[in-house]
């Protein structure tokens, strides 16, 4: 799994000569990671690692990116989020958060990359310092410096899904912990960083204040903490965090950050594709979920019990029932998404409609009474539970209109994908998503009509 390290600079390159060199030193066994350092509006920093690093740079092992700010104050939240996005351009499938000033430790990566394998867990895990043990520790040998709160090993697909930092931080101190915090609130597992990984440079705190001196007594107030920790938002920025123009290893050509999707919703009704849609979304790479197994129900009695749902945010591209039902809520409380309208000749989508409700055909059809959320969903769909060819006509034509004149003002939220058309579907698909392109052919084209057998028992 490749890894990132992420390091932001602006006036602590000071701090960058003595952690850089030792953090490459230090996982030089673990092939598969990068060191990132964004220099923002910090051309020492740039002359610096262009000088005194170029054979790490032309290894691959570090990459430069460089942000002109124009002079603004340093924008902590957003340098961090920033980095990150430069990370995930390199590859990383796992972020690492890290100051200038903090020491990885020897074979840091490795630890990382084995901790990351742990089976089992849903949605997933995150790594952080153990931050009540360090603290009750004695200060010494065995206590990490001051510094090491803002160190976070994170899926990249997960930092997205959050939004990342959140960026109403633009000073020193709290996105961290509101991070954590968050990343709990949606169920990850946390795991902590042993302390032998959190070693940093001792400074005072003149150092982190010097560009907004006037948040040094927020910074004071022990009240802080506690604000933060009662705050009860999960995803933040809602796609846009880590925006600006990037420049890449001294390069001259700019790299755009832009507004990343919030969320991805496939909210074309069921026998429209939409499983190969899933499959689409996995091939490139997106943390996707059809229907699951409870999941679509839960999002269902969330979204209408809580006006947001939990267990929807754990993933990043959803599709199949209940979205169709709620595309506008969703638009409403997940700002800035995308939608995809799969649909399919309606002669074809009502007969394959009809073979799934037909027990000869799908088996699975004796547990829509035992589980009344299926029969719940399709009432809400349809208007009623059992399959009536005029009134699923009518019921599937107004919806594909519906969302069609929802977005008819917005065309860059919605893409519709027909599902009869032989070519163009992944390339249509990678566009809208501003994904690279990929080989046509790559689009899947899974659970056919023909695919539902006859039951046998």
């Amino acid at each position: 799994m490749r890894i990132a390290f992420c390091t932001t600079c602006r006036g602590r390159l000071d701090h960058l000569k003595k952690t850089l060199p030792a953090n490459l030193g230090s996982n030089s066994k673990y092939e598969d990671c990068v060191f990132v350092v964004l220099a923002y509006g910090d051309s020492d920093a740039i002359e610096y690692m262009r000088t005194a690093h170029a054979a790490d740079i032309n290894s691959g092992r570090l990459v430069v990116y460089r942000y002109d700010n124009g002079g603004a104050p340093f924008h902590l939240s957003k340098a961090k989020n920033m980095a990150a996005r430069c990370g995930i351009l390199e590859g990383a499938k796992i972020l690492v958060t890290q100051d200038a000033d903090n020491y990885t430790g020897a074979s840091f990566a490795q630890f990382i990359a084995e901790s990351f394998h742990e089976p089992g867990i849903r949605p997933g895990i995150f790594l952080c310092p153990n931050y009540q043990h360090i603290k009750s520790l004695p200060h010494g040998a065995l206590r990490p410096a001051r510094g090491y709160a803002g160190r976070l090993a994170i899926w990249s697909q997960t930092f997205i899904k959050l939004g990342g930092y959140c960026e109403s931080f633009d000073t020193w101190r709290g996105e961290d912990i509101h991070m954590v915090q968050r990343l709990q609130r949606m169920g990850y597992s946390m795991r902590f960083i042993p302390n032998e990984y959190l070693h940093a440079l001792n400074h005072n705190a003149e150092v982190r204040f010097k560009e907004y001196p006037h948040a040094q007594a927020a910074f004071e107030n022990g009240n802080q903490v506690d604000i933060i920790k009662e705050r009860t938002d999960t995803v933040c920025n809602y796609g846009r965090f880590g925006m600006g123009t990037v420049y890449r290893n001294f390069d001259s050509m700019p790299i755009e950050l832009g507004q990343v999707p919030t969320r991805i919703f496939a909210i074309g009704m069921q026998r429209t594709g939409t499983t190969s849609l899933d499959e689409a979304f996995k091939i490139l790479g997106l943390d996707s979920l059809h229907w699951g197994t409870g999941e679509a129900q839960l999002i269902w009695q969330e979204m209408n019990a809580l006006g947001q749902s939990p267990t929807l945010e754990q993933f990043y591209a959803l599709s199949d029932n209940p979205l169709p039902l709620l595309y506008r809520k969703l638009d409403e409380v997940y700002k800035n998404s995308k939608f995809i309208l799969t649909i399919r000749d309606e002669v074809e989508w009502l007969a394959s409609v009809k073979r799934l409700w037909d027990p000869r055909y799908n088996k699975n059809i004796r547990f829509w009474k035992a589980y009344p959320i299926t029969n719940q969903i399709h009432t809400a769909l349809y208007g009623q539970p059992h399959f009536d060819p005029l009134v699923f006509l009518e019921r599937y034509r107004r919806h594909n209109q519906g969302v069609r004149d929802y977005f008819k003002d917005r065309p860059d939220d919605l893409l519709v994908i027909d599902l009869d058309k032989p070519r163009g579907k992944m390339a249509a698909l990678c566009k809208f998503l501003g994904l690279p392109p990929m080989p046509d052919g790559s689009y899947p084209r899974a659970n056919r009509s023909r695919e539902i057998v006859v039951a046998t028992s």
